[in-house]
């Protein structure tokens, strides 16, 4: 064998041996990718099988409900609609307050409590 053979040969090999050693890291490395996939999977249809009669639970109480809301709806808009008009603005008015009676009583706030502390325009106070 000449030196030039040789080399080949060793070349050869190494490529040989090597090749399988970089397969063997790019499968573990997509094994390792499938693996959480497979278990991303296997978590939400877990989640989906325990929380699926919940929701078909819910979705039946909702359309059992959707008679009386509407009719509640019905009823009670216009009503509703006319309480809000003659209270006009809610920021004018204090939290209610519960009385140990049991009465609640809804405080308006006098001008100069509007003035103490207004909100910049589009904030909300929660």
């Amino acid at each position: 064998m000449t030196p030039m053979h040789l080399i080949r040969t060793v070349c050869l090999l190494s490529a040989l041996v090597a090749s399988p050693l970089a397969a063997q890291d790019v499968t573990e490395e997509e094994q390792g990718r499938s693996l959480m996939e497979e278990g991303a999977r296997l978590f939400f249809e877990g989640i989906q099988r325990e929380m699926g009669p919940a929701l078909e639970g819910l979705r039946d109480r909702a359309q059992e409900m959707e008679p009386a809301l509407r009719q509640f709806v019905e009823e009670m808009g216009p009503a509703l609609r006319d309480l809000m008009s003659e209270i006009g603005d809610l920021s004018a008015y204090h939290a209610p307050e519960v009385l140990p009676n049991g009465d609640i009583l809804l405080r308006r706030k006098t001008p100069q409590e509007m003035q103490e502390n207004p909100l910049p325009d589009g904030e909300i106070e929660l």
